[in-house]
């Protein structure tokens, strides 16, 4: 048994997660219960490979008063709700019954009608886009608007806590999507999770609009319809004929009870009552959320006549309402300011059919315009783009820049109501959408379960470290404010590397801007959070996978399964590579929330060492000649087969798929046989069987290596124990030698190793071998490493400029902000994942706790 408890409040809403066992415990067709007989759903995410249970997932539906934590049970049968989920097909109708509330759907809508008891509440659910063929009407552009179509309904779950279905279609000719709707068990709300592809000519197609409608029975007298528009502490609430305000009083109890979206009935005074029709309809409502800062209000009478501005805002939780006392509709869009350009729309609440559109590009901004940043500057060849490379850190590559294929996910909920929600509902529910409630098993119990390698909980013995580690993660949390890293493209990511003369980060600097995962601040994330079971560092990471999975990732054409590198734009880089789309940094929150569109990203990864055959990242370097052949493909054994093996893995125990256990077990085979090992730093693989050629003999590192996820993903192997003679002494051999003095390296592999570099990072490699063979002299050498020694910045830093870290405040830039120059997500991600790593497998070795003063982590000059 487990306890699991809320990552935040208690949440009266359906909510999924996912819990892992110790390998062994809990048999594959175990039942799982909660022990306070509340209902619970719950399906098998991942096994041992014993084929015992190492991951479950679990569903429960709203409750009025939540509990604060549920007692999870394995081998007890669970408890059905007493009004279950209901799933019917039938001649291409699916009805989805959650209680009172029925959802009908059929393509090409999304969903066709919805019912509030024996009402018709919505119909006509649909996704809209706007399409331009030039980025801007001054160059004769023109819009065509397009309703999506959906070509595909898949049930995935039918309940009986929760259904969950899967649509697919397109905007027309392009933009391909994936909704997926989740519906619970007494809900009558659905949260709707929608992707799209950009797959279109950047030169000749721009996105102005993409929208979520719906369509709102309007039932009610104007008076007794009701708007809710949300903002930062409230919301705007109005009816559509207002009876506050006007020059004859209809008296407190009428103004009260339309202000509060109650019947306002009989209205007592005649000189009000009489004149009604003289009372303006306000029919149109939009509230459009431009930027980060602001958002601006509006309203109308008529399409014919002028809009009515209403005083603007900051930022918009995104959530509304339209409807009235007989019923209507909440919506919204969760990060709403964070994701802007967005808008809500309400047109024709004074008809009898309103339409609520949640905006997720609105058509007020500028159409999105994915064309490369720059010319190319005549860099035509590769000696050429190499000196580009050498000057602005940027890797161009003429048609590399090009966006097609990358995706952007959103989060939208509907929710019926068969009357007006009060204040405190719709506050609620906005904070539900942004913020949306999760279970979660403890640190505790996340450690002992065994998963995801080398980790452990906070040491308060080493309180400098553990310092370090939160000043990092709040320095970015306040960067991402302060630098306004949000938008449509950007929000979830952060910069490379600062500025210190324009104290700024190099937001315009080829290489040296957008991060997209390199040396994998998602892993240092996510790692921090196992640990700390802390709720903001959880959001961060999650707002990271959601962008670094979608974004940074190419999921059609050319490039389909591969990431672009770090750039002034997240697609930009002709870089494309395994190393970023790896599936490592996807499995955190995959397991943890059991997230089904998190799952597709796994899933495009089924193949992954395919991807080799697409591009040969090593093309402008290369001595060699060398063209990809699926018999001969060259592979890093770093961070080539470092992703290669987080795919088989995880493709493996989500699916117990063969062919994925028998290619992962054999290369770790083939590695193991190499006279070097990993030492080799690249070798041949041969697509037929999934084998190495294990001929090869010579001896080459490479500083990235083991930057991408490759220490993680060999811990979690070698803690498997799969039976492979001689792996895990092939990655001790490196994790010795990659650090050592150079005579032993010399003595080892017969010369002293080339390259080295990211010193502090590489502790950890000496520490992990350090705790596998119980060489204390390894584990001094880890800890001088990572406090003392050359190639670091953090190490400089803290020993020779400046020995406490703090920020300085800055004023005169562009916004006040708050700078520390020493940091760069490269350095920051990989000082987190040393610490996280030494403090847990050789925390008794460190010889004093005083290498490094310390202040506060709000400590400022």
């Amino acid at each position: 048994m487990t306890t699991v408890q809320w990552l935040e409040t208690p949440a009266r809403q359906g909510v999924t997660w996912g819990v892992p066992w110790c390998r062994g415990t809990v048999g594959a067709d175990s039942t799982f219960a909660l022990a306070d007989d509340t209902p619970v759903q719950s399906w098998v995410t991942a096994t041992w490979p014993d084929g015992s249970v190492k991951w479950s997932a679990h569903a429960i539906g709203p409750a009025e008063h939540p509990a604060t934590s549920y007692d999870l049970v394995p081998g007890e049968a669970p408890a059905g709700p007493a009004d279950p989920v209901e799933v019917t097909e039938a001649g291409g109708v699916v009805r989805v019954r959650t209680g009172e509330t029925t959802w009908v759907l059929e393509a090409p809508h999304l969903i066709k009608t919805i019912q509030y008891g024996d009402r018709e509440v919505v119909r006509d659910v649909r996704l809209v886009s706007l399409r331009q063929d030039a980025p801007d009407e001054d160059l004769g552009s023109t819009r065509q608007h397009t309703t999506a179509q959906v070509e595909r309904i898949v049930v995935e779950q039918d309940g009986p806590v929760r259904a969950v279905l899967r649509l697919e279609g397109r905007h027309g000719d392009w933009l391909p999507f994936s909704v997926r709707l989740y519906f619970y068990a007494g809900a009558t709300d659905v949260r709707v999770v929608h992707s799209f592809v950009w797959d279109g000519d950047p030169d000749h197609d721009f996105l102005a609009g993409l929208g979520l409608s719906a369509d709102v029975v309007m039932r009610d007298d104007p008076h007794d319809r009701h708007v809710r528009l949300a903002g930062p502490a409230g919301f705007l609430t109005e009816a559509v004929r207002g009876l506050t305000g006007l020059r004859r009083d209809p008296g407190e109890p009428v103004r009260r009870a339309q202000v509060a979206g109650r019947p306002v009935g009989e209205i007592p005074n005649p000189e009000v009552s009489e004149r009604l029709h003289l009372i303006p309809q306000w029919t149109d409502y939009t509230l459009d959320q431009s930027s980060a800062d602001g958002f601006t209000l509006r309203k109308r009478t008529g399409p014919e006549q002028a809009w009515v501005t209403i005083p603007a805002g900051t930022r918009s939780p995104g959530y509304g309402y339209v409807g009235g006392v007989s019923g209507g509709l909440g919506f919204g869009l969760r990060d709403f300011w964070k994701l802007h350009p967005t808008r809500l729309d309400i047109r024709g609440a004074a008809t009898d059919l309103a339409t609520a559109t949640v905006w997720m590009w609105s058509p007020s901004a500028p159409a999105m315009d994915v064309r490369y940043w720059h010319d190319g500057m005549d860099q035509d060849s590769y000696q050429e783009q190499l000196e580009g490379l050498e000057i602005t850190y940027e890797d161009y590559e003429p048609g590399f820049g090009n966006a097609h294929g990358i995706a952007r996910m959103h989060e939208l909920t509907l929710r019926v109501h068969d009357t007006t929600p009060t204040a405190e509902e719709l506050a609620e529910h906005a904070a539900l959408l942004n913020s949306p409630g999760l279970l979660t098993a403890s640190p505790a119990w996340l450690l002992q379960a065994g998963v995801f390698g080398s980790w452990a909980l906070p040491d308060a013995d080493h309180q400098d470290i553990e310092g370090r580690l939160n000043f990092l993660f709040q320095y970015y949390v306040s960067q991402r404010e302060q630098r306004r890293w949000y938008g449509f493209w950007d929000y979830g990511d952060v910069m490379h590397s600062y500025d210190r003369d324009r104290h700024t980060w190099r937001y315009d600097v080829g290489g040296y801007a957008w991060d997209n995962s390199e040396l994998s601040p998602d892993l240092w994330l996510w790692y921090q959070y196992l640990r700390t079971g802390r709720a903001d560092v959880f959001r961060f990471a999650e707002a990271m996978t959601r962008h670094t999975g979608e974004v940074d990732v190419h999921h059609l054409g050319r490039w389909k399964g591969l990431g672009s590198r770090h750039n002034v734009q997240h697609w930009g880089c002709s870089c494309k590579q395994l190393r970023i789309s790896s599936a490592i940094y996807r499995r955190f929150y995959f397991y943890l929330t059991a997230d089904e569109r998190t799952g597709d990203l796994l899933d495009e990864l089924a193949t992954a060492e395919e991807t080799f055959l697409a591009v040969d990242p090593l093309r402008k370097v290369r001595t060699d000649v060398y063209t990809p052949d699926p018999r001969a493909l060259s592979v890093g054994l770093g961070v080539d087969w470092g992703a290669l093996a987080a795919a088989w893995l995880t493709r493996w125990e989500r699916y117990g798929d063969e062919r994925a256990r028998a290619r992962l077990m054999g290369t770790m085979a083939d590695i193991a046989a190499l006279p070097y090992g990993f030492l080799t730093g690249q070798a041949v693989l041969d697509l037929s069987t999934g084998r190495f050629d294990t001929s090869r003999d010579g001896v080459s590192v490479s500083h990235l290596s083991a930057v991408f996820g490759l220490p993680e993903i060999c811990s979690e192997l070698i803690d498997l124990d799969l039976d492979v003679p001689g792996f895990e002494k092939a990655w001790l051999d490196y994790c010795r030698l990659y650090l050592a003095p150079a005579d032993q390296q010399a003595a080892e592999v017969g010369h002293a190793l080339e390259g080295i570099s990211l010193v502090q990072a590489h502790s950890r490699l000496a520490a992990y071998a350090a705790a596998r063979t119980g060489d204390v002299e390894l584990a001094q050498l880890a800890w001088r490493k990572f406090f003392l020694d050359e190639g670091d910045q953090l190490n400089r830093n803290a020993l020779q400029r400046e020995p406490s870290w703090r920020t300085t405040a800055i004023s005169g830039a562009l916004m006040p902000v708050d700078e520390a120059v020493f940091v760069s997500t490269n350095d920051a991600a990989q000082y987190g994942l040393a610490a996280i790593q030494n403090l847990a497998l050789i925390p008794e070795h460190r010889t004093s706790k005083g290498e490094t003063a310390w202040r506060s982590p709000d400590a400022k000059s």
